[in-house]
């Protein structure tokens, strides 16, 4: 059986760890730390940089801040960050790549604080954006958002799915099948997969202490993706432009904590820091 596969199924998956206050507490400095590099991005991202000039801001800010980038050489990944571009829908590394007027990014960062993973992406325009690109972000946004108040003990994984993908189809969009939230604490990836898409009601019960990532990636064209050459980067087949925003969650007595919350309010763009 596949981990999608598992993911779906309706039997509790005993290897699911459940997590105490202390763990919270763990996620929820890691996250804010997570968030704090997030924000400043804003500043950092415009026309003219490149995307491997982010990677190093990333990498300097966790190096002063006492924590570790999780990507860097995690399975041969060579980067601190994950820097996605237009039609790239997640994974894109960092590099010589000059961003222009027009662009939309994704920013994934994942730092280790004190053994615990705050992980999040955002999405970032360079300068004036399409209308489309601006709707695209703006739909990603709110499937996330939506994704996680369907998080309460005694759900279902599908819930969260379901919330997101009858979202984004309502609002003309895809969402991409290939790539799945996960489990995360003192491990970077961990059970449950979370889908993004799926029927409410499906999939293992949601119970306190549960610590995972919402990370919906919403096409403007057809969900299919492909990976590239260097074994990381997935693209849209069709070349539309992607999206995604990540938060990682708790599950708690009477709802969810979102660890990754902005600091500055930066939660979605247009970013008005002024």
């Amino acid at each position: 059986m596949s981990n999608l596969e598992l993911a779906r199924a309706g039997r509790p998956d005993s290897r699911i760890k459940i997590h105490g206050p202390e763990a919270f507490d763990g996620m929820r400095h890691a996250g804010q730390l997570t968030a704090r590099a997030l924000d400043l991005l804003v500043s950092e991202v415009k026309p003219g940089i490149t995307t491997q000039s982010l990677d190093d801001f990333v990498f300097e800010f966790a190096m002063d801040h006492g924590a570790v980038p999780a990507p860097l050489n995690y399975r041969g990944f060579t980067k601190s960050i994950c820097t996605s571009l237009n039609h790239v829908v997640c994974h894109g590394i960092p590099g010589e790549r000059i961003l222009k007027e027009g662009d939309i990014l994704n920013v994934d960062v994942t730092l280790i604080l004190d053994g615990w993973h705050g992980d999040s992406s955002r999405m970032y325009p360079i300068g004036k954006i399409p209308r489309a690109a601006e709707r695209l972000n703006a739909v990603t946004y709110e499937a996330l958002m939506r994704g996680v108040a369907a998080v309460v003990p005694g759900g279902h994984i599908g819930d969260i799915g379901a919330a997101i993908q009858s979202y984004a189809e309502d609002e003309r969009c895809s969402v991409v099948r290939d790539f799945c939230g996960h489990g995360l604490g003192q491990v970077f990836h961990d059970r449950p997969n979370i889908l993004h898409y799926g029927r409410p009601g499906e999939g293992t019960e949601m119970r306190p202490g549960m610590l995972f990532t919402i990370e919906p990636m919403i096409n403007l064209g057809k969900p299919q993706v492909k990976i590239k050459s260097d074994g990381w980067t997935a693209v849209t087949r069709d070349r539309s432009l992607s999206a995604q925003f990540e938060h990682s969650v708790g599950v708690t007595e009477t709802g969810v904590d979102i660890f990754t919350t902005s600091p500055a309010g930066l939660h979605q763009p247009p970013y008005e820091t002024g």
